[in-house]
């Protein structure tokens, strides 16, 4: 005899007959897209429709409106994706422990008048290795810089160069140096190797703006940070070894910095490196987050895609303010006029010789620094390190900076 039917629940009968829960996602669905794209076209919300519409977004979206679901039957959870974002290092043994430097240049530059802070700050560092000194520096034309890295060889620190091979040609102090038999390594290229850092001992990093010239100290708007960590100084170590000892530089170089998100003390530190790990990319993340004000100082300021995360944020509220150093600012690719056109408090430096930062501060509590320019020479061909600090102990220093630049952009020395 065959067996009858089991009886259906109520609940499994109601799933089945009752149209409504299929028809209630597509009709949401309808409303939410219905509502981003008269957003979008009434200039209330940015909607980028080639990522919203990404192949992974229509094969979920597809997957739940066609998969029917019984309602008295529980769904399994849906495993959490991983994190993009990389592990966080902390730095056990380390409190946050910094220098900073800035350039004061004088107007007109008069050597009675000249500070020597910055040099002196790097000699002492030099001076204070007892094993290893890494050097990647885009130009050094600094007699005292030299001879405290020939004497540091002399007392037995290992003491090894990557520079431009541009510069390694014209500098006086770099030819010296090559001369005395100071292992050195040109990029040997077009595009630049424009870092300016220091790896000491392994156990901390020299980096900024500054190049070790005469120009950049006594002229200049420069900044220099000097930081103890011994994983942040594993990072530059290996970007150190792809260019002097793999001889890879630009893009070439592979992205495998061991500790790009590292805790110190309380601060946290995100190190990049360009062309390989997308600092251009990363930037603009961090202008995005911004809620209540941006500001920068830069050297080169051409990158379309920085420039439009500045508008948009100025758009949403956000206190825009930024110093163009006015050699180039005023061609066709730089984001000067773009950001006028839009009435940001945006001014060409009033320093008769040049404004060199690259530098942004992020609603006074996140720094971003180093030797990276704000173009796509930068972000796609020269070898450059960005450093960002979430520190407002920092941002703060940075502030005055900023501040004391912005006053003489709107009142240049005569």
């Amino acid at each position: 005899m065959a067996k009858k039917p089991k009886p259906t629940t109520k609940n499994e009968t109601s799933a089945r007959q009752s149209p409504l829960p299929l028809l209630a996602a597509p009709l949401f669905l309808l409303l939410l897209l219905g509502f981003l794209y008269l957003g979008n076209r009434l200039g209330f919300i940015e909607v980028d429709w080639q990522s919203l519409f990404s192949q992974e977004f229509v094969t979920e979206v597809a997957s739940a409106l066609l998969t029917p679901t019984a309602v008295s039957t529980p769904l399994p959870a849906t495993p959490a994706r991983p994190s993009t974002a990389p592990a966080l290092t902390p730095d056990p043994g380390r409190r946050w422990n910094y220098q900073l430097y800035f350039t004061t240049p004088t107007y007109p530059d008069v050597e009675a008048s000249r500070s020597e802070t910055v040099i002196q700050g790097l000699i002492t560092i030099i001076n204070q290795a007892r094993r290893s000194l890494d050097v990647a520096v885009y130009e050094l034309d600094l007699d005292p810089v030299g001879d405290a890295l020939l004497a540091a060889r002399k007392r037995g620190v290992a003491v090894r160069l990557v520079t431009d091979s541009d510069s390694l040609a014209e500098d006086e102090t770099l030819i010296r140096l090559k001369k005395e038999n100071l292992p050195i390594v040109p990029d040997n290229r077009v595009s630049i190797m424009h870092n300016k850092f220091v790896v000491v001992d392994g156990q901390a990093v020299w980096t900024g703006s500054w190049n070790f010239t005469a120009n950049d100290t006594y002229r200049n708007n420069n900044h220099a940070l000097y930081l103890q960590s011994q994983e942040l100084a594993q990072n530059y170590t290996a970007e150190f070894e792809e260019m002097f000892t793999d001889k890879a530089f630009g893009p070439t170089s592979t992205s495998k910095t061991p500790n790009p998100r590292l805790q110190i003390g309380q601060t946290l530190v995100e190190t990049c490196f360009a062309p390989e790990d997308k600092c251009a990319d990363q930037l603009i993340v961090l202008i995005r987050q911004a809620q209540q004000n941006i500001r920068f100082m830069a050297f080169s300021f051409t990158h379309p895609g920085i420039g439009k995360a500045v508008i948009d944020r100025a758009k949403t509220g956000v206190l825009v303010q930024g110093i163009f150093e006015t050699r180039g600012s005023e061609t066709d690719t730089s984001e000067l006029a773009r950001m006028k056109r839009q009435k940001l408090d945006v001014w060409q430096d009033g320093n008769p010789y040049a404004l060199h930062h690259k530098v942004f501060i992020l609603d006074e509590k996140t720094v971003v620094l180093g030797s990276f320019n704000f173009t796509e020479n930068a972000a796609q061909s020269n070898d450059e390190n960005m450093l960002v600090v979430h520190n407002s102990e920092l941002a703060q220093q940075f502030l005055a900076e900023f501040n004391r630049v912005y006053e003489q952009a709107k009142n240049p020395p005569q």
